[in-house]
């Protein structure tokens, strides 16, 4: 299994392959990447510019086709328009580093684009606000299929540079609702609406904000709040072990990327070690935990290691990891299961080759990480609906 190879780097290739994961048509990506191919002669960051140039217009026509469909009543065609618009502008503002002319923009016209998707179709999402040190977090709930009265839900955490849309186009939240368990993918800080608009700043104590996050999910009456679990991608790993271990209420947790020491990794990244995930990634990083230099940076991120924690744990917990992972190597999955030595259920699940998802994340198949995971929450959480 590989990336969708149509670049020569591996951040640009990662963007078009996650892209795909989340619902692009082929046909569109070619259109997108065939006049920016040289563009990424130049580097994965130099030729961003022209990467967000052509994704937009793209995005931008897409918006046009679907108001036109709009005109003549069509919603449901308008809204599989507004959706890859959405996931078109999302990837090439995602794509730009922080401050660079266009993002701002870039960013509101997807969000534009995602709640006319969802309005139009009749998407079982659901966009919510937890109250947050003065501002809010935004996160979109998507319901379990099929139960009367109150049902189990996973609290859905993103990575480094993903938001709520792309969590929720990871298609895992349908794949729960199909099990019986609803889903809130959240913006938390330092990611999404929740970094752009109330410029909240991410933190390695994720237990700070997933404690209102579990006892918003908690007050619901559609939410049985014994069956809460927690789930996080990418760097969403470090976070979801971090609230298992400091919010035991919790009733399950499984991660898709074991982030067992991203401060470690981070020293690598100094050396070159490894692949970034985004261009810019220095100022990124940098932006995400309100950072003014690498000094202040490595400061701020020094409780990005989960070593002496894991033993906290002792809910069920789920650790998934490719085997071929270019960005956090596999070591740290093994690191981190040998160290959750009190878990009622410990599992580690390793992607090889013989079945795909063996990149960072699954992102050259994410379709057996996102079953998999649906159905650890399925056993964990009580319903075994398959």
């Amino acid at each position: 299994m590989a990336l969708c190879e149509l670049f020569p780097n591996y951040i640009w290739n990662l963007s078009v392959s996650i892209a795909v994961a989340s619902g692009a048509e082929l046909g569109e990506i070619v259109d997108m990447c065939e006049p920016i191919k040289r563009a990424a002669d130049e580097g994965a960051d130099a030729g961003t510019p022209a990467f967000m140039k052509e994704w937009a217009k793209k995005a931008d026509t897409l918006s046009e086709l679907a108001n036109e469909d709009l005109e003549r009543g069509r919603n449901l065609s308008a809204a599989e328009k507004f959706r890859r618009a959405s996931l078109y502008y999302t990837t090439a503002e995602r794509m730009q580093g922080a401050g660079q002319p266009g993002k701002a923009a870039t960013f509101a016209k997807a969000q534009s684009a995602f709640k006319q998707y969802v309005e139009l179709s009749g998407e079982n999402c659901t966009r919510v606000e937890i109250p947050y040190k003065g501002a809010v977090i935004p996160a979109l709930f998507t319901r379990a299929e099929g139960v009367d009265g109150p049902a189990p839900c996973v609290l859905f955490t993103n990575g480094l540079d993903s938001s709520k849309e792309l969590l929720f186009w990871s298609w895992l939240p349908h794949a729960l609702a199909k099990r019986g368990i609803s889903t809130l993918c959240v913006d938390q800080p330092g990611t999404g609406e929740t970094l752009r608009l109330h410029n909240l700043p991410a933190t390695p104590y994720a237990e700070e904000w997933a404690t209102p996050c579990y006892e918003y999910l908690a007050g619901r009456d559609d939410v049985d709040g014994e069956r809460v679990g927690v789930s996080g991608i990418s760097l969403g790993g470090h976070f979801a072990a971090r609230a298992a271990a400091y919010e035991p209420r919790f009733a399950s947790a499984a991660v898709w990327g074991a982030n067992h020491n991203w401060h470690e990794v981070q020293i690598g990244r100094l050396d070159s070690e490894g692949e970034n995930p985004v261009p810019h990634y220095w100022k990124h990083v940098y932006w995400v935990f309100g950072a003014t230099d690498k000094e202040d940076f490595f400061k701020k991120i020094e409780g990005m290691d989960m070593n002496g924690h894991m033993d906290r744990i002792k809910m069920p917990f789920l650790i998934t990891h490719g085997a071929s992972d270019r960005q956090i190597n596999v070591k740290y999955a093994h690191q981190a299961f040998e160290q959750m030595t009190n878990s009622i259920k410990p599992e580690l699940k390793i992607f090889t080759a013989r079945e795909g998802g063996v990149e960072h994340v699954g992102a050259d198949n994410m379709s057996y990480g996102r079953d998999y995971i649906a159905d650890w929450f399925a056993d964990t959480l009580g319903d075994q609906r398959r």
